[in-house]
């Protein structure tokens, strides 16, 4: 007999009248009339083909067939309660988990060192693999296959969940050796040398054409409005290398705040205000629908929250 034939009430009923082997004693605990639960016993009857409590001398006795379903149908209705139980916290000490995110260069310097922090306090079993955006593409992360991503999007699938990490400003950075750095204005900006340093996308990347402007990002872009446009030495992928690039004395970085903050103890760096307004950028987190209400995933996307929230930007040198 198929399950969708089956009233699953009656394996409740069934439960409670071999635990109870009482009739008005199992209608009592579910909260029945003796009459629905006499009634009840007589369906399991010609369900099961068998009497299964049976009326003797000392009270009611369940036959050989009740005692081979007792211990089945304890295990079946455990399992169907762990079903459509409410979820709860999960113990994350004891979960055992390896975290897949997607995360720029940027995100990942940034946030996820804080990130490990936490989780090596707080969820010790928890590892974690970075990846960058070449390694994946949307349909990963829509089928489950990467936890999360951390990035900046210009557009995502309609089908995902996503959250703001932070807003960010960006800032320059510049050795204070550099020949600008007493006289740090837009004519000296636009004079210097620079550093490009971006990947924001999916998919292997391929060469930038340094004519491209829509394709060079934020600060080329507020520039070709302004009619200006900056001189890039080099292109470089990596947030840490820009930075290390920024301490020769002839090159200019324009890099998100929070990146800059990792060299805050850096003495030959000084990091200035742009000497144009350069709009902020939403740094998101993004996750497929199938992991909305995992209850480790959503424990971790409000740990980054908090983090988001924790995590400032330098001040600007004057």
């Amino acid at each position: 007999m198929q399950l969708s034939h089956i009233d699953m009430n009656l394996l409740v009923y069934l439960d409670a009248l071999l635990r109870e082997r009482s009739v008005t004693k199992a209608a009592h605990k579910l909260g029945l009339s003796q009459p629905a639960m006499s009634n009840g016993l007589k369906r399991l009857r010609v369900l099961f083909d068998d009497p299964l409590l049976v009326r003797t001398s000392s009270g009611m006795r369940p036959t050989e067939r009740a005692r081979e379903l007792e211990p089945l149908l304890r295990v079946a209705l455990q399992s169907l309660e762990k079903v459509v139980r409410p979820r709860t916290q999960p113990d994350i000490q004891d979960d055992y988990r390896v975290f897949r995110i997607m995360a720029s260069d940027y995100a990942e310097s940034t946030l996820i060192p804080a990130l490990y922090r936490r989780l090596s306090v707080e969820a010790p079993n928890i590892s974690l693999d970075i990846m960058t955006p070449s390694d994946v593409s949307f349909l990963d992360v829509e089928q489950g296959r990467v936890d999360m991503a951390i990035n900046r999007f210009e557009s995502l699938p309609q089908s995902f969940h996503q959250m703001p990490v932070w807003s960010e400003k960006f800032c320059c950075m510049l050795s204070v050796d550099h020949p600008i750095y007493k006289n740090f204005n837009l004519d000296s900006y636009l004079e210097a040398k620079h550093v490009w340093v971006s990947k924001t996308g999916y998919g292997v990347g391929v060469g930038v054409d340094p004519d491209d402007v829509q394709k060079l990002g934020f600060v080329d872009e507020v520039l070709d409005k302004m009619g200006k446009k900056r001189d890039i030495a080099i292109f470089t992928r990596h947030y840490q290398a820009a930075m290390l690039l920024a301490e020769e004395n002839n090159l200019v970085v324009t890099i998100p705040a929070r990146a800059a903050h990792l060299q805050a103890k850096n003495s030959r760096l000084a990091v200035m205000e742009p000497p144009f307004e350069i709009p902020p950028f939403l740094l998101q987190m993004v996750w497929s629908p199938l992991l909305q209400h995992d209850s480790t995933h959503r424990w971790i996307r409000r740990m980054i929250v908090e983090l988001g929230e924790e995590i400032s930007a330098p001040s600007f040198q004057s």
